[in-house]
């Protein structure tokens, strides 16, 4: 398995280092699955303020991968789709339709208000969750585990981000 640098960013109006437990448990999946956490922060759920950190881990080179949770739903302040989805250069459309699909078992119909998305940009791959820990378990467990193991066949975005790996999944 190949060890991919991770950064994790929580977006929320609410949670600080102390109580952001969507958070805690991406780091401890990704680092339990042999990648590095490379940054964490937590940021306000501002479109803005989303787009610039963002696109800043797109733009460096040591970030193979983006993880965000929160600001997926349609309350007030969500602007994480608005904000990341333009900073793509391809979306990942079977991430949301899986996730919303894992997480009906969970959730019924009340799903359909998860607009969890993925994508590619310059060479990172981006990967937006709600804000729950509940979905971010889902995300992880039912996705991003196999996804981001470059052992993982017959495809995998993990040998997408690994430099010199080529430009197809499989």
């Amino acid at each position: 398995m190949i060890s991919l640098s991770v950064a994790v960013v929580t977006i929320s109006d609410t949670r600080d280092e102390s109580n952001d437990r969507s958070g805690d448990l991406l780091v401890e999946r990704l680092q339990s699955a042999g990648h590095r956490c490379v940054f964490r922060r937590i940021i306000r759920d501002d479109l803005y303020r989303i787009r610039a950190e963002v696109a800043q881990l797109i733009a460096d080179d040591a970030v193979q991968v983006v993880l965000t949770t929160g600001g997926t739903g349609f309350t007030g302040r969500d602007s994480t789709p608005e904000a990341v989805s333009v900073l793509l250069d391809s979306h990942i459309e079977g991430f949301g339709e899986l996730f919303r699909h894992l997480s009906w078992r969970e959730l019924g119909s009340s799903t359909v208000q998860s607009r969890a998305l993925g994508g590619l940009a310059n060479g990172t791959v981006v990967f937006c969750l709600p804000g729950s820990t509940g979905a971010c378990r889902t995300g992880w467990d039912g996705i991003l585990a196999e996804q981001l193991d470059s052992r993982h066949k017959p495809c995998n975005f993990a040998n997408l981000v690994i430099p010199g790996r080529g430009q197809h999944g499989g």
